[in-house]
């Protein structure tokens, strides 16, 4: 019988219930690599669930980090702040004075997020794109301020219009919303 456990992953630092596909126990603090709904992601366990219960898993805990992975983890956060260094300046060069708080690039390369503290405008949609394809990424969008406050966009929560919560919500504060 797999293992869950509780798992912090993401920049942001939500915390999951992941199964362990290897059916091990895992001890707190021990770095690991996850699937999520958003891919493939480092992270830290902090507590086995021994509760037992099935329901409202949010992902598979794949294997411990090893040293190969380690070495890409360090490739990864190189990519990580040449974004953002490149992100700050196209913003400056372009005048849009939204703030870039962080950028995080997935483990398995495949997806790279700029979190925006506040409005963010238009324009950045255009560079950011940009900057995704000199990263090899597919782009994602968090306005930081409105996920930790409001949820994943409009509608979070509820089946009313796009933006709401579905399969690939994986940030959002309204934690009912987005169990499945």
């Amino acid at each position: 019988m797999p293992f869950c456990h509780l798992v912090r992953v993401g920049i942001l630092g939500q915390v999951g219930r992941f199964r362990s596909a290897d059916s091990k126990r895992y001890a707190r603090g021990t770095r690991v690599i996850c699937r999520t709904v958003r891919g493939v992601e480092v992270g830290l366990v902090l507590a086995v669930d021994d509760r037992g219960s099935t329901d409202l898993d949010d992902g598979t805990l794949l294997r411990r980090v090893t040293t190969e992975d380690d070495l890409l983890i360090v490739r990864l956060e190189k990519n990580r702040n040449e974004a953002y260094q490149a992100c700050v300046r196209e913003l400056e060069q372009h005048g849009v004075s939204a703030t870039l708080m962080d950028v995080e690039q997935l483990f398995d390369g495949s997806s790279l997020y700029f979190y925006f503290l506040g409005s963010v405008p238009e324009e950045i949609e255009k560079l950011t794109h940009q900057l995704a394809e000199t990263y090899e990424s597919r782009v994602q969008f968090r306005k930081f301020t409105e996920t930790a406050t409001a949820g994943c966009g409009p509608a979070c929560g509820t089946e009313d219009g796009p933006g709401g919560c579905d399969d690939n919500c994986s940030s959002c504060a309204v934690a009912e919303a987005c169990q499945r």
